[in-house]
C-alpha cells in the first residue's frame, strides 16, 4: 500500500499518529519542535490523506500492521509512539502487537475499544456520528458536495471554546476529506470499530501494555482513556491539559510538547 509519511529530523524514532478528520499536518508543530533531536515519522493512515484508498483492511489490527510495515521499510526498530483520536487504538495495538517494537506510548484523547473505564464518558451512548459513519453509503451520500462544511464542525467542537484550527490545517483537513472515495475511507474506519473493539479486547485478555504509557486528558475525552488504561497498563502515567478541547495540537501545542518532550526522552 502506498503511503504518505512526513519523515524529520534524526535521533531515536517517535511516530505520530492521527485520528479523524486530520491528516500528518495536525502534527506539523509537534514535528518542528522534535525534529531537531529525533527522527520523526507521522503518516497518513490507511485510505485517509495521500495514503492510498483502501477498499478493505481498516479493523485496528490490520491498520497498526500498516505502520510495522511502514518501520520495516525505514529500517527503524524502536520508536516511541503518539495517537490521539482514532490514532489512540492504532498505537496501542501497534504496541500489543509488536513487543519491543514500540519502547513507550503517549495517547490522548481517544478509547482504546471498549474496554471497562470510560462508562461515564458513554452514559449517554457514544457520539452521533459513529452510528452514522457506520451505514454503508449513506454518509458517502449526504456528505459529498458539503464536505467543507462537514469537515468545520468537527473542527469547530474539537478545539476550545469552538475557535477551529489554523487556517493552514483547516485548509489541509478539507482538501483531504473531499471526495466520495474519501469520504468513504474514513467511514470505513468506523465501520471497522465493532471488529476492532474484538480484537483490542482479545489481546488485552493475554497481556498487558508493558511499557511506559502516558494518557493525556483534554476536555471532550477526558480521564475516560485514563480509565480504560488502568486496567491494562501497569506503567501509567496521567496527565490534563486546561483551556483544550479535543485537538490538542492545535488547542494547546507548547503544553502538549511539555508534556510528550519529557516523557519521549526517557530511557527504559
Amino acid at each position: 500500500m502506498r503511503m504518505e509519511v512526513a519523515i524529520a529530523g534524526a535521533g531515536p524514532a517517535v511516530l505520530l499518529v492521527h485520528g479523524i478528520p486530520h491528516t500528518w499536518f495536525l502534527w506539523r508543530r509537534v514535528i518542528a519542535a522534535l525534529a531537531d533531536r529525533y527522527f520523526v515519522i507521522a503518516p497518513d493512515l490507511r485510505g485517509l490523506g495521500g495514503t492510498e484508498r483502501a477498499r478493505m483492511g481498516f479493523d485496528v489490527t490490520t491498520v497498526a500492521g500498516d505502520l510495522a510495515g511502514l518501520l520495516d521499510v525505514l529500517g527503524v526498530a524502536s520508536v516511541a509512539a503518539v495517537g490521539i483520536d482514532l490514532g489512540v487504538q492504532t498505537a496501542f495495538m501497534l504496541a500489543m502487537t509488536s513487543p519491543g517494537r514500540v519502547r513507550r506510548v503517549a495517547l490522548m484523547e481517544g478509547l482504546v475499544g471498549t474496554l471497562p473505564g470510560a462508562e461515564s464518558f458513554l452514559s449517554r451512548g457514544a457520539p452521533w456520528w459513529f452510528g452514522f459513519h457506520g451505514v454503508p453509503e449513506l454518509p458517502e451520500t449526504l456528505i459529498a458536495g458539503h464536505e467543507a462544511a462537514y469537515v468545520d464542525y468537527f473542527l469547530a467542537i474539537g478545539t476550545y471554546e469552538r475557535r477551529g484550527v489554523a487556517p493552514e490545517a483547516r485548509e489541509a483537513f478539507v482538501r483531504a476529506y473531499s471526495g466520495r472515495e474519501s469520504i468513504r475511507c474514513m467511514c470505513e474506519h468506523y465501520r471497522a470499530m465493532p471488529e476492532s473493539a474484538r480484537q483490542i479486547a482479545s489481546i488485552t485478555s493475554a497481556r498487558r501494555l508493558d511499557i511506559p504509557t502516558l494518557a493525556i486528558a483534554g476536555g471532550v475525552i477526558g480521564g475516560a482513556l485514563a480509565g480504560q488504561l488502568q486496567g491494562v497498563a501497569p506503567h501509567l502515567a496521567t496527565a490534563t491539559i486546561d483551556n483544550a478541547a479535543h485537538i490538542l495540537p492545535e488547542d494547546q501545542p507548547e503544553t502538549l510538547l511539555s508534556l510528550l518532550e519529557p516523557f519521549i526522552e526517557q530511557r527504559g
